[in-house]
């Protein structure tokens, strides 16, 4: 019994409107995941990548970033590591919280109310003792996803108008927020095609076969849409 409490009604009257023996084409896939969003609030659309590949391999990681057109609708909290002149440079940008071995401090003691973490390099030595509590979330600045930088308003701005970083799960799945159920058509379907154009430039050297298996966008709350992979796959960044 408990399983159809799981699914109400609301979800079962969305789920009636995915056809689940089709894949549909990127312009139908954008309009319906904004029909089955069950949520009072404002969801956010997911894009979920299944990719060939194994993880657990260093050749087959499939990991970058990528900065929608439209943002993803959602404010980024982003805390910045810096010292000297590049403290006023970060804060300029728009960073939340600026500091070093206070911030530091802050963090180990508990704190974790942002989203993003970037740093300067000459601050890595401060960050790095923080590993073992960032590295589990995800919040570890890292040089390959820009985060850390000499270059940290940039880096800051680009956060700020949308940039999101995208990692394979160890089941090969990449699974990124690509905008809100708000928005319009167009809108998800530009981010949409940003992002899947980012995952496919991604591409490892140890990637054999094919390597998107499968692609479906989903709302926060409500049914996921299963999407033609190569008609997806075509859809190219202007």
């Amino acid at each position: 019994m408990a399983h159809n409490t799981k699914h109400g009604k609301k979800y079962r009257q969305a789920a009636a409107l995915v056809d689940e023996s089709k894949n549909y084409n990127p312009h139908e896939a954008v309009g319906l995941v904004k029909q089955v969003s069950t949520t009072n609030f404002d969801g956010t659309v997911e894009l979920h990548m299944r990719l060939g590949v194994d993880p657990r391999h260093a050749d087959q990681l499939v990991r970058g970033v990528a900065v929608l057109p439209h943002g993803t609708g959602r404010t980024q909290r982003i805390i910045a590591f810096a010292q000297g002149e590049k403290v006023r440079e970060a804060e300029e940008a728009g960073a939340d919280v600026v500091g070093g071995e206070d911030l530091a401090k802050r963090i180990q003691e508990g704190w974790l109310d942002f989203d993003v973490a970037v740093a300067t390099p000459d601050m890595m030595g401060t960050v790095g003792k923080l590993g073992r509590v960032l590295g589990p979330r995800g919040l570890m600045p890292n040089p390959k996803t820009g985060t850390v930088t000499f270059d940290i308003g940039h880096a800051i701005e680009e956060i700020k108008k949308g940039r999101v970083e995208f990692r394979v799960d160890r089941t090969g799945i990449v699974h990124v927020p690509i905008g809100k159920a708000s928005f319009d058509e167009q809108a998800l379907l530009d981010n949409l095609t940003t992002m899947v154009d980012a995952v496919i430039r991604a591409r490892p050297s140890g990637a054999r076969g094919t390597y998107v298996r499968s692609i479906a966008l989903s709302p926060t709350m409500g049914p996921g849409v299963p999407l033609d992979v190569a008609e997806t796959s075509a859809l190219k960044a202007s």
